[in-house]
């Protein structure tokens, strides 16, 4: 089966790979034209446009589009479309929001072409353990998808499903990223109490590896935490900023408009944001509060 690819990133890449190995073409367009040889390289198709791409394909058009979220996805689609025929599916792979899928399942339906929004998870291991896949849309374009989502699954029968209507595969997946920031930010604040307890001089490597065979906490996260910590135990050369894509926004904003509590999301979404900040005003405000209301101390720089 043929799929044309937008985005040759780390990500994208691998995906291509994978497909490749599982016996698909892929047709890939990327600005990088050194990522655009190495896909010709590996014995699938780069091309220089989009044009081309759409151009390569023998039948029935399916890209998946692999760009940042916002403005560059809708601009993708608007110089896809007049390449398009009626019946082509446009596939949005990234992250995001989930409102925009919905209109975006509305634009191009109305012209004659699909849309089907794809939730992906796996990062930059896709390529070796697969990828967990969310997907939204209409049930003809995402059955005939379906040899896709089975070859980048971590198995043809695991890891991948069909959410529900357009945009439910984004928003699957928003949450998803909430639900990964708070597990983040237990598993740091963890780590972080065993290294203060000096007196114990607690090997923290060894501590996740104890924790990755018959603990409760076990899974794919600490693995990689386990292995962060091998290569690195002190943390050297590591700045204390953290960002964010948005989803983890995103979704603390759905929990308010839904009224559910989310706390743990909310605070691990905060404390992403507070590493941010240089000399932290709010911190400066609450230690000067303090020496007018107490008389504390109050330390300088």
């Amino acid at each position: 089966m043929q799929l044309g690819l937008i985005g040759l990133g780390k990500m994208g890449g691998n995906m291509a790979e994978r497909l490749r190995l599982g016996g698909h073409q892929v047709i890939g367009f990327d600005f990088n034209a050194e990522a655009v040889a190495k896909l010709s390289a590996s014995g699938n198709i780069g091309v220089s446009s989009l044009e081309e791409l759409t151009k390569k394909f023998t039948g029935r058009k399916a890209i998946w589009i692999m760009v940042p979220s916002g403005q560059p996805v809708d601009d993708t689609i608007a110089k896809l479309e007049p390449f398009l025929k009626p019946g082509d599916i446009l596939i949005d792979g990234g992250n995001s929001n989930y409102k925009d899928s919905i209109r975006r399942h509305k634009e191009v339906t109305a012209k004659g072409f699909n849309f089907v929004d794809v939730g992906t998870s796996g990062g930059v291991w896709g390529l070796k353990e697969g990828y967990s896949l969310m997907f939204g849309g209409d049930k003809e374009p995402v059955e005939y998808l379906t040899p896709i989502f089975e070859t980048l699954a971590p198995a043809k029968d695991k890891g991948w499903g069909h959410m529900g209507p357009a945009g439910s595969g984004h928003f699957v997946k928003m949450v998803h990223n909430g639900i990964e920031y708070g597990m983040m930010q237990a598993f740091a604040e963890g780590f972080s109490i065993f290294q203060a307890k000096t007196e114990f001089n607690l090997d923290l490597a060894q501590i996740a590896e104890v924790w990755r065979y018959g603990s409760v906490v076990r899974s794919w996260l600490l693995d990689l935490t386990a292995d962060a910590l091998k290569a690195n135990p002190e943390l050297e050369g590591l700045a204390a900023y953290v960002a964010d894509s948005g989803e983890g926004r995103w979704t603390v904003f759905e929990a308010i408009d839904l009224n559910v509590s989310a706390p743990v999301i909310t605070e691990s979404l905060i404390r992403r944001i507070r590493s941010r900040e240089d000399n932290n005003f709010t911190d400066r405000m609450l230690s000067i509060m303090r020496n007018a209301f107490g008389g504390h101390a109050v330390k300088k720089d």
